[in-house]
């Protein structure tokens, strides 16, 4: 949906599952997935998603608008990024193959390194950073210990499967 005269834009291989809302300012790169039921609205700030990151069903995007002491804060999701069902990020930022758990919050300011994880149910407050690799867990969220490999692997199979599953799901649609 238009905004203010922003449109969204959605790049042609990605994919928007029926009844999600995509509002304003909004940019979704190629083969990035937003599933059922979420909503990303851009209205006074801007959103964007990057290549094969998947947005899971009933999760929440919104930003910080200016204000006098600030320019806000967008929310900017990285390349190979995993948000699970019923996340909220909001004008936050997540670099290249972050993690952000079921039930998540991540709140104005915050920042998640590469390959860093929010666990689910986690509340990351304002202003806080995950740094590369590292788990932070509870609410609040607090450093709990770093990514092994197999976990880092099963990011990367995560993101794999839901650029998978969403062509199939794709396919069924326009079947």
């Amino acid at each position: 949906m238009e905004f203010e005269g922003k449109v969204p834009q959605i790049h042609e291989t990605a994919f928007i599952a029926p009844g999600a809302r995509i509002i304003g300012d909004v940019t979704i790169g190629p083969k990035a997935s937003v599933w059922y039921n979420c909503v990303l609205r851009g209205d006074i700030h801007k959103i964007e998603v990057g290549a094969r990151s998947n947005v899971q069903d009933g999760s929440v995007f919104h930003v910080e608008g200016p204000r006098p002491d600030t320019d806000g804060e967008p929310t900017i999701i990285g390349e190979d990024c995993v948000i699970g069902h019923m996340a909220v990020v909001h004008g936050c930022q997540l670099s290249d193959r972050a993690f952000v758990g079921m039930g998540a919050v991540a709140m104005d300011g915050s920042r998640i390194a590469a390959g860093g994880m929010l666990g689910a149910g986690a509340l990351l407050s304002p202003n806080k950073h995950i740094g590369e690799g590292e788990i932070w867990i509870g609410r609040p969220a607090k450093y709990y210990r770093t990514l092994d490999e197999a976990q880092i692997a099963k990011i990367r199979f995560q993101t794999e499967r839901y650029c998978k599953l969403a062509q199939k799901h794709l396919a069924q649609i326009h079947g």
